[in-house]
Protein backbone atom coordinates (compact mmCIF):
# COMPACT_ATOMS: atom_id res chain seq x y z
CA UNK A 1 0.00 0.00 0.00
CA UNK A 2 1.15 3.59 -0.88
CA UNK A 3 2.13 5.87 1.63
CA UNK A 4 0.76 9.40 1.11
CA UNK A 5 1.53 12.21 3.47
CA UNK A 6 1.14 15.90 3.25
CA UNK A 7 4.42 17.23 3.69
CA UNK A 8 5.88 20.91 3.27
CA UNK A 9 8.63 20.79 0.43
CA UNK A 10 11.62 20.85 3.56
CA UNK A 11 9.97 18.11 5.06
CA UNK A 12 9.83 16.11 1.70
CA UNK A 13 14.26 16.45 1.28
CA UNK A 14 13.74 15.22 4.88
CA UNK A 15 11.44 11.85 4.39
CA UNK A 16 14.07 11.49 0.95
CA UNK A 17 17.21 11.43 2.90
CA UNK A 18 15.96 8.96 5.26
CA UNK A 19 14.12 6.87 3.45
CA UNK A 20 17.37 6.74 0.31
CA UNK A 21 19.30 5.49 2.69
CA UNK A 22 21.52 8.60 3.40
CA UNK A 23 24.91 7.86 6.25
CA UNK A 24 25.12 11.88 7.35
CA UNK A 25 23.05 14.90 7.03
CA UNK A 26 25.32 17.90 8.29
CA UNK A 27 24.01 21.52 8.18
CA UNK A 28 23.07 24.56 9.93
CA UNK A 29 19.38 26.35 10.30
CA UNK A 30 18.38 29.24 7.88
CA UNK A 31 15.56 30.42 6.91
CA UNK A 32 13.52 29.46 4.82
CA UNK A 33 14.97 25.78 4.71
CA UNK A 34 15.07 25.41 8.32
CA UNK A 35 12.77 22.49 8.39
CA UNK A 36 14.93 19.99 6.75
CA UNK A 37 17.26 19.60 9.98
CA UNK A 38 13.90 19.99 12.40
CA UNK A 39 12.35 17.35 10.22
CA UNK A 40 15.24 14.99 10.72
CA UNK A 41 15.63 15.88 14.28
CA UNK A 42 12.06 14.96 15.24
CA UNK A 43 12.03 11.87 12.88
CA UNK A 44 15.30 10.60 15.25
CA UNK A 45 16.70 8.07 12.31
CA UNK A 46 19.84 7.68 13.84
CA UNK A 47 17.29 4.89 16.09
CA UNK A 48 15.83 3.43 13.18
CA UNK A 49 18.59 3.43 10.33
CA UNK A 50 21.75 4.74 12.19
CA UNK A 51 21.49 7.77 10.21
CA UNK A 52 23.80 10.47 11.75
CA UNK A 53 21.94 14.31 11.92
CA UNK A 54 24.20 16.80 13.47
CA UNK A 55 23.66 20.40 13.41
CA UNK A 56 27.07 21.36 12.76
CA UNK A 57 28.59 25.37 14.37
CA UNK A 58 28.55 27.62 10.88
CA UNK A 59 27.45 26.65 7.41
CA UNK A 60 31.76 26.19 6.69
CA UNK A 61 31.60 23.57 9.19
CA UNK A 62 28.90 22.02 7.76
CA UNK A 63 30.25 21.11 4.37
CA UNK A 64 33.38 20.37 5.37
CA UNK A 65 31.64 17.70 7.79
CA UNK A 66 30.37 16.56 4.09
CA UNK A 67 33.93 16.73 2.79
CA UNK A 68 35.08 14.35 5.63
CA UNK A 69 32.00 11.58 5.23
CA UNK A 70 32.02 11.51 1.43
CA UNK A 71 35.84 10.88 1.25
CA UNK A 72 34.85 7.33 3.35
CA UNK A 73 32.32 6.15 0.44
CA UNK A 74 28.99 7.39 2.52
CA UNK A 75 26.42 9.02 1.21
CA UNK A 76 25.92 12.52 2.84
CA UNK A 77 24.44 15.64 2.58
CA UNK A 78 23.59 19.22 3.67
CA UNK A 79 21.40 22.12 3.25
CA UNK A 80 21.44 25.67 3.37
CA UNK A 81 20.06 29.09 1.84
CA UNK A 82 21.77 31.47 0.03
CA UNK A 83 24.10 33.42 2.33
CA UNK A 84 25.29 29.55 3.67
CA UNK A 85 25.40 28.30 0.40
CA UNK A 86 28.07 31.31 -0.68
CA UNK A 87 30.02 30.15 2.76
CA UNK A 88 29.85 26.44 1.56
CA UNK A 89 31.10 27.68 -2.02
CA UNK A 90 34.81 26.91 -1.19
CA UNK A 91 34.05 23.75 0.08
CA UNK A 92 31.85 22.58 -2.60
CA UNK A 93 35.15 23.24 -5.08
CA UNK A 94 37.38 20.82 -3.10
CA UNK A 95 34.42 18.16 -3.16
CA UNK A 96 34.66 18.67 -6.64
CA UNK A 97 38.07 18.75 -7.25
CA UNK A 98 39.00 15.67 -5.20
CA UNK A 99 35.98 13.69 -7.17
CA UNK A 100 33.58 13.19 -4.31
CA UNK A 101 30.00 12.55 -4.31
CA UNK A 102 27.48 14.64 -1.79
CA UNK A 103 23.77 16.18 -2.00
CA UNK A 104 23.21 19.56 -1.52
CA UNK A 105 19.89 21.74 -0.82
CA UNK A 106 19.51 25.17 -1.52
CA UNK A 107 16.38 26.65 -0.93
CA UNK A 108 16.61 30.21 -1.99
CA UNK A 109 15.99 33.54 -0.77
CA UNK A 110 16.02 37.16 -1.58
CA UNK A 111 19.70 38.89 -1.59
CA UNK A 112 22.20 39.72 -2.52
CA UNK A 113 23.64 40.06 1.03
CA UNK A 114 21.48 38.68 4.09
CA UNK A 115 18.63 40.15 1.86
CA UNK A 116 15.29 38.87 3.07
CA UNK A 117 13.79 35.46 3.91
CA UNK A 118 11.23 35.23 0.98
CA UNK A 119 11.78 32.99 -1.76
CA UNK A 120 14.12 33.91 -4.94
CA UNK A 121 15.91 32.42 -7.92
CA UNK A 122 18.81 34.42 -8.01
CA UNK A 123 21.22 31.75 -7.16
CA UNK A 124 21.28 30.63 -10.59
CA UNK A 125 24.34 32.00 -11.81
CA UNK A 126 26.18 30.86 -8.19
CA UNK A 127 24.52 27.57 -8.54
CA UNK A 128 24.89 26.51 -12.62
CA UNK A 129 28.54 28.35 -13.17
CA UNK A 130 30.17 26.60 -10.96
CA UNK A 131 29.13 27.46 -7.02
CA UNK A 132 32.40 28.02 -6.47
CA UNK A 133 36.36 28.87 -7.80
CA UNK A 134 38.16 27.08 -10.81
CA UNK A 135 36.55 24.59 -13.63
CA UNK A 136 34.12 22.89 -12.44
CA UNK A 137 30.55 22.25 -12.43
CA UNK A 138 27.89 20.50 -10.31
CA UNK A 139 24.59 18.81 -11.40
CA UNK A 140 21.66 21.21 -10.50
CA UNK A 141 17.74 20.04 -10.29
CA UNK A 142 15.36 22.55 -10.24
CA UNK A 143 12.03 20.83 -8.51
CA UNK A 144 8.49 22.53 -9.11
CA UNK A 145 6.73 20.67 -6.87
CA UNK A 146 7.13 19.08 -3.22
CA UNK A 147 6.66 15.70 -4.90
CA UNK A 148 9.50 16.34 -6.57
CA UNK A 149 11.69 18.00 -3.98
CA UNK A 150 10.92 14.62 -2.34
CA UNK A 151 11.65 12.88 -5.63
CA UNK A 152 15.13 15.31 -7.01
CA UNK A 153 16.60 14.40 -3.34
CA UNK A 154 17.05 10.48 -4.00
CA UNK A 155 18.08 11.25 -7.93
CA UNK A 156 20.50 13.53 -6.69
CA UNK A 157 22.07 11.01 -4.69
CA UNK A 158 22.11 8.47 -7.61
CA UNK A 159 23.33 11.11 -9.99
CA UNK A 160 26.44 12.25 -7.15
CA UNK A 161 27.60 8.30 -7.22
CA UNK A 162 27.49 7.69 -10.63
CA UNK A 163 29.56 10.55 -11.35
CA UNK A 164 31.41 11.22 -8.29
CA UNK A 165 30.65 15.34 -8.18
CA UNK A 166 28.24 17.34 -6.55
CA UNK A 167 24.59 17.67 -7.13
CA UNK A 168 22.89 20.48 -6.05
CA UNK A 169 18.52 20.16 -5.97
CA UNK A 170 17.81 24.39 -6.32
CA UNK A 171 14.83 25.50 -4.66
CA UNK A 172 13.04 28.57 -3.66
CA UNK A 173 10.90 29.60 -0.32
CA UNK A 174 7.91 28.75 -2.31
CA UNK A 175 8.84 24.96 -3.06
CA UNK A 176 10.16 24.66 0.34
CA UNK A 177 7.38 26.07 2.26
CA UNK A 178 4.45 25.19 0.67
CA UNK A 179 2.44 21.87 1.49
CA UNK A 180 1.50 18.77 -1.04
CA UNK A 181 0.14 15.40 -1.04
CA UNK A 182 3.46 13.22 -1.54
CA UNK A 183 3.49 9.73 -2.25
CA UNK A 184 6.75 8.31 0.02
CA UNK A 185 9.07 6.01 -1.64
CA UNK A 186 9.97 2.08 0.23
CA UNK A 187 12.80 2.44 2.33
CA UNK A 188 16.34 1.37 1.19
CA UNK A 189 18.84 0.17 3.90
CA UNK A 190 21.75 1.78 4.82
CA UNK A 191 25.00 0.70 2.03
CA UNK A 192 27.04 -1.47 4.67
CA UNK A 193 30.37 -1.04 4.94
CA UNK A 194 31.65 -4.33 3.05
CA UNK A 195 29.40 -3.06 0.26
CA UNK A 196 31.51 0.95 0.32
CA UNK A 197 34.83 -1.47 0.02
CA UNK A 198 33.33 -3.18 -2.89
CA UNK A 199 31.85 -0.18 -4.77
CA UNK A 200 34.02 2.63 -3.90
CA UNK A 201 37.43 0.72 -2.62
CA UNK A 202 39.01 2.76 -5.78
CA UNK A 203 38.80 5.83 -4.26
CA UNK A 204 37.27 6.09 -0.67
CA UNK A 205 39.84 6.38 1.93
CA UNK A 206 38.24 3.13 3.33
CA UNK A 207 41.36 1.56 5.04
CA UNK A 208 43.77 -0.94 3.03
CA UNK A 209 41.99 -3.45 3.13
CA UNK A 210 43.84 -6.81 1.33
CA UNK A 211 46.76 -4.88 1.07
CA UNK A 212 45.28 -2.82 -1.51
CA UNK A 213 47.54 1.16 -2.28
CA UNK A 214 46.83 3.73 -0.13
CA UNK A 215 44.01 6.11 -1.63
CA UNK A 216 44.64 9.56 -1.12
CA UNK A 217 42.10 12.18 -0.93
CA UNK A 218 42.59 15.29 -2.04
CA UNK A 219 42.45 18.02 -4.30
CA UNK A 220 45.79 20.10 -4.54
CA UNK A 221 48.39 19.64 -7.28
CA UNK A 222 51.18 21.47 -7.03
CA UNK A 223 52.47 20.73 -10.56
CA UNK A 224 50.71 22.14 -13.67
CA UNK A 225 50.78 19.73 -15.99
CA UNK A 226 49.37 17.11 -14.12
CA UNK A 227 46.41 19.74 -13.02
CA UNK A 228 45.99 20.37 -16.29
CA UNK A 229 45.93 16.79 -17.57
CA UNK A 230 42.80 16.14 -14.18
CA UNK A 231 41.12 19.49 -15.49
CA UNK A 232 40.56 18.19 -19.31
CA UNK A 233 39.29 14.45 -17.32
CA UNK A 234 36.81 16.75 -15.31
CA UNK A 235 36.00 17.92 -18.89
CA UNK A 236 35.25 14.91 -20.19
CA UNK A 237 33.04 14.10 -17.25
CA UNK A 238 30.83 17.22 -17.62
CA UNK A 239 30.65 16.42 -21.27
CA UNK A 240 29.30 13.01 -20.55
CA UNK A 241 26.43 14.44 -18.09
CA UNK A 242 25.93 16.83 -20.60
CA UNK A 243 25.19 14.04 -23.19
CA UNK A 244 23.40 11.83 -21.23
CA UNK A 245 21.56 14.09 -17.68
CA UNK A 246 19.60 16.61 -19.81
CA UNK A 247 15.70 16.79 -18.16
CA UNK A 248 13.09 19.36 -18.96
CA UNK A 249 9.66 19.22 -19.90
CA UNK A 250 7.32 21.00 -22.60
CA UNK A 251 3.60 22.31 -22.46
CA UNK A 252 1.99 23.00 -25.69
CA UNK A 253 5.00 24.08 -27.50
CA UNK A 254 4.16 21.93 -30.80
CA UNK A 255 2.35 24.49 -32.08
CA UNK A 256 3.55 27.65 -30.03
CA UNK A 257 4.38 30.98 -31.43
CA UNK A 258 5.88 32.57 -28.11
CA UNK A 259 7.49 29.97 -24.94
CA UNK A 260 7.36 30.94 -21.55
CA UNK A 261 10.82 29.56 -19.85
CA UNK A 262 10.99 29.00 -16.35
CA UNK A 263 11.74 26.65 -13.29
CA UNK A 264 10.90 25.67 -10.17
CA UNK A 265 7.71 28.20 -8.57
CA UNK A 266 7.95 30.61 -11.46
CA UNK A 267 6.95 27.31 -13.70
CA UNK A 268 4.31 26.47 -12.06
CA UNK A 269 3.12 30.29 -12.66
CA UNK A 270 3.72 30.33 -15.94
CA UNK A 271 1.15 27.18 -16.62
CA UNK A 272 -1.53 29.45 -15.42
CA UNK A 273 -0.29 32.31 -17.78
CA UNK A 274 0.18 29.93 -20.58
CA UNK A 275 -3.68 29.02 -20.21
CA UNK A 276 -5.23 32.92 -20.01
CA UNK A 277 -2.81 33.48 -23.22
CA UNK A 278 -4.73 30.31 -24.86
CA UNK A 279 -7.87 31.46 -23.67
CA UNK A 280 -7.08 34.39 -25.49
CA UNK A 281 -6.43 33.02 -28.95
CA UNK A 282 -2.79 33.17 -28.11
CA UNK A 283 -0.77 30.23 -28.84
CA UNK A 284 1.72 30.48 -26.05
CA UNK A 285 3.94 27.34 -25.00
CA UNK A 286 6.14 26.79 -21.59
CA UNK A 287 9.33 25.15 -21.43
CA UNK A 288 10.56 23.86 -18.43
CA UNK A 289 14.15 23.12 -17.27
CA UNK A 290 14.73 20.86 -15.16
CA UNK A 291 17.77 20.23 -15.41
CA UNK A 292 19.47 23.58 -15.35
CA UNK A 293 23.50 22.12 -15.20
CA UNK A 294 23.24 20.41 -18.00
CA UNK A 295 21.33 22.90 -19.40
CA UNK A 296 18.84 21.82 -22.40
CA UNK A 297 20.23 24.70 -25.02
CA UNK A 298 19.07 22.27 -27.32
CA UNK A 299 15.42 22.39 -27.22
CA UNK A 300 15.73 26.12 -27.29
CA UNK A 301 17.41 26.25 -30.05
CA UNK A 302 15.29 23.74 -32.16
CA UNK A 303 12.39 25.71 -30.95
CA UNK A 304 13.93 29.08 -32.17
CA UNK A 305 14.14 27.99 -35.23
CA UNK A 306 9.95 27.87 -35.71
CA UNK A 307 9.03 30.41 -32.84
CA UNK A 308 8.39 34.02 -32.59
CA UNK A 309 9.87 34.84 -29.00
CA UNK A 310 11.07 33.28 -25.62
CA UNK A 311 10.18 35.31 -21.86
CA UNK A 312 12.33 34.30 -19.41
CA UNK A 313 10.58 34.36 -16.09
CA UNK A 314 12.41 34.21 -12.72
CA UNK A 315 12.73 35.84 -9.62
CA UNK A 316 15.59 37.71 -10.02
CA UNK A 317 16.40 40.40 -12.37
CA UNK A 318 17.37 38.23 -14.95
CA UNK A 319 19.49 35.38 -14.74
CA UNK A 320 18.19 32.43 -16.60
CA UNK A 321 17.53 34.87 -19.41
CA UNK A 322 21.08 35.17 -20.69
CA UNK A 323 21.44 31.29 -20.77
CA UNK A 324 18.15 31.43 -23.04
CA UNK A 325 19.09 34.19 -25.05
CA UNK A 326 22.55 32.36 -25.82
CA UNK A 327 20.84 29.29 -27.44
CA UNK A 328 17.85 31.58 -28.95
CA UNK A 329 20.35 33.10 -31.10
CA UNK A 330 20.24 36.32 -32.76
CA UNK A 331 17.47 36.36 -35.04
CA UNK A 332 14.59 35.49 -31.99
CA UNK A 333 14.30 37.84 -29.11
CA UNK A 334 14.72 36.40 -25.93
CA UNK A 335 12.93 38.96 -23.17
CA UNK A 336 12.98 39.07 -19.37
CA UNK A 337 10.29 39.30 -16.77
CA UNK A 338 10.67 39.11 -13.50
CA UNK A 339 10.32 40.13 -9.75
CA UNK A 340 12.92 40.32 -6.94
CA UNK A 341 14.25 40.71 -3.56
CA UNK A 342 11.86 38.30 -2.53
CA UNK A 343 8.56 39.96 -4.40
CA UNK A 344 6.67 36.94 -6.21
CA UNK A 345 4.79 37.82 -9.72
CA UNK A 346 1.24 36.56 -10.22
CA UNK A 347 -0.02 35.53 -12.90
CA UNK A 348 -1.25 38.37 -14.69
CA UNK A 349 2.09 40.86 -14.15
CA UNK A 350 3.51 37.73 -16.38
CA UNK A 351 0.32 37.57 -18.88
CA UNK A 352 0.56 41.38 -19.42
CA UNK A 353 4.58 41.38 -20.03
CA UNK A 354 4.24 38.70 -22.30
CA UNK A 355 1.61 41.25 -24.55
CA UNK A 356 3.59 44.16 -24.03
CA UNK A 357 7.14 42.26 -24.43
CA UNK A 358 6.62 39.64 -27.37
CA UNK A 359 2.64 39.24 -28.32
CA UNK A 360 1.95 43.17 -29.27
CA UNK A 361 5.04 44.03 -31.15
CA UNK A 362 5.28 41.01 -32.85
CA UNK A 363 2.16 40.20 -35.00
Amino acid sequence: MKEIKLLKGNEAVAMAAIRCGCDGYFGYPITPQSEILETLMSQKPWETTGMVVLQAESETAAINMVYGGAATGKRVMTSSSSPGISLMSEGLSYLAGAELPCVVVNVSRGGPGLGTIQPAQSDYFQAVKAGGHGDFHMIVLAPASVQEMYDFTQLAFDLTFKYLNPVMVLADGVIGQMMEKVELSEGKPRVDDESIQRECGSWAATGRVGGRPRNIVTSVELDPDIQEAFNHILAAKYARIEQDEVRYETFECEDADFVLVAYGSSARICRRVMEMAREEGFKVGLFRPITLYPFPGDVIARLAERVKGFLAVEMSMGQLVEDVRLWAGRNVPAEHYGRCGGAIHSPDEVYNALKSKLIDKIK
